[in-house]
Order: structure tokens, then sequence, then C-alpha cells
């Protein structure tokens, strides 16, 4: 005879097994993440030159707005503060738990959501490695590196503690496009407005996206382009992944050899609780 104990072994173990698998992927690509952000950070001359495509086009467009928003925000201590942490933190702790609560709590969810997630990320990779762009706060003409400024309050460093080769030298200063801090706040308003069930909620999700994308543009570490670039990269992997994995329509017509059963027949007479 099999015990429930028993029957239930198999399916605990294919659980640890899937979880197991997920956060593999998740370690792979930040691995993926950082070794790719690295490996091109010494594209500094195409880096530069990207930064004066960018804004070039900004400006053609009358979408140049990071001087403006910089000089004004950073003397403010009271915002430049705040804004650093912000840019600091918030997509370290706020994506992965978002995350972990989809696997653990909407697992129909979870799929598309991670799917989009990681696609995005990925073509992100891509987008460092061919076309390195510098920030705002690197290509002088006036811009202020807010997190410098800020850094006396924080566990960032100051812009001579990363040039000296301080905490900061293990990140990629010139990977700028697409902007994955606007990109990963938008899946992660996206998540939430999808499970949100009132209309306000839905609209309040997507102030998260909002700050943040007000956040880097203002604290000098992207270009309003790299933001929108974040936007349409994260929102077409949303859109792809959730197709990708769409449950079949139910159908509507029960099987031929059903028609006949009655309520009865559903009821467990005890005979399946066990097996030999």
């Amino acid at each position: 005879m099999v015990s429930a104990t028993q029957a239930e072994r198999p399916a605990t173990t294919r659980s640890r097994t899937a979880t197991l698998r997920e956060l593999a992927l998740v370690v792979g690509l930040y691995v993926a993440y950082s070794a790719t952000r690295l490996a091109v950070g010494g594209q500094w001359g195409a880096a530069r030159e990207h930064a004066d495509q960018l804004l070039h086009v900004e400006r053609a467009v009358h979408l140049d707005v990071e001087l403006w928003l910089n000089t004004v925000v950073t003397p403010v201590t009271w915002l430049a503060v705040p804004a650093s942490f912000w840019y600091s933190t918030m997509h370290f702790i706020v994506t992965p738990a978002v995350l972990v609560v989809l696997y653990r709590r909407h697992p129909v969810l979870y799929r598309p959501a991670r799917t989009a997630l990681m696609a995005a990320t990925l073509v992100a990779l891509l987008g460092y490695y061919f076309f390195p762009t510098a920030p705002p706060r690197l290509v002088g003409g006036g811009y202020v590196d807010t997190l410098s400024e800020t850094s006396g309050y924080g566990w960032w460093p100051s812009a001579a503690e990363t040039a000296a080769g301080g905490s900061g030298s293990v990140t990629n200063q010139v990977a700028a496009m697409p902007s994955m801090h606007v990109g990963w706040a938008l899946w992660v308003s996206i998540v939430l407005a999808t499970l949100a069930r009132r209309w306000w909620l839905k609209v309040l999700a997507y102030a998260y996206v909002a700050t943040t994308t007000s956040v880097v543009v203002l604290t000098a570490n992207h270009w309003v382009l790299d933001a929108v670039a974040g936007v349409v990269l994260v929102g077409g992997c949303w859109v792809v992944a959730s197709r990708a994995h769409r449950p079949p329509p139910a159908s509507t017509q029960a099987p031929v050899h059903d028609l006949g059963r009655r309520p009865a027949d559903d009821v467990d007479d005890g005979r399946t609780l066990a097996a030999s």
C-alpha cells in the first residue's frame, strides 16, 4: 500500500526542483548582466559619441530636460538625498521582492512576468555591449553627479572615490542605454496594476515607474531617451510573453462521454485513497 505521505513526495521534489531552477535562472541572469556591464566599461570613446548622438536627437524633439532638472534639484538637499537613495536601492529591493511574491502566490502571472523580465534584461545586455552610452554626469556641460554630491549621506562612492578605484569600480559607467532602472520599474508597475482590483490602485501602481524615471534623469544617470528605450523594451517583452503564456481557451462543450454522467458519479467512494 502507498501512503498519502509517500504519494506527496514526488510533487514535493518537483516543487523544490522548480524552485532551484528558477533561482538558478535569476542568479545566472544577474551574473551575465554584471559581466556584460563590466566587459564594455572601457569603451569610453564610443560611449561619449553615442551620448552626443542621443543629446542631438533630444534637442531636435525638445526632450533635453536633463540639465535643467539636474541643476534645479541637486542643490536642494531634501530632494537630492531621497533621489539618491531611491536610485541606489529601489531596483535592488523591489524587483526581486515582487518576483518572489509572484512565484509564491501568483504562479499563473509569474510565468509571463518572469519571461518578460528576463527577455528584456538579456536584450538590454546586447544594448550595453553594442551601444555603450555615457550618462549625462560623465559628459561635462554643467551636469552634476547628484549621487557624488550626496555621498556623505549614503554608502555610494563620490566621483573621486570611483575614479580612484573604490567601490564604484565594480560597475560599468557607460551602460546607460537602455535604462533598466526604468525598465524594471515599469515591470513592477505592470505587475502591481495587474494584481490591483480597483482602478485607482491600478493608476497608483504606475507612480513607481514615473518616480523612478524622474529620479534617473534628475540625478544625471540617464538620458530621457534611455528611459524611453527601457519602457519600450519591457513593454514589448511583456506583450510577447503574455501571448506566449496565454492559456488555451476552455471548451464550452462537455465531452460526449461525460454527457450521461450523474453528479453522484463524481463522488469519491474511497477506493482511490490508497493504491497497492
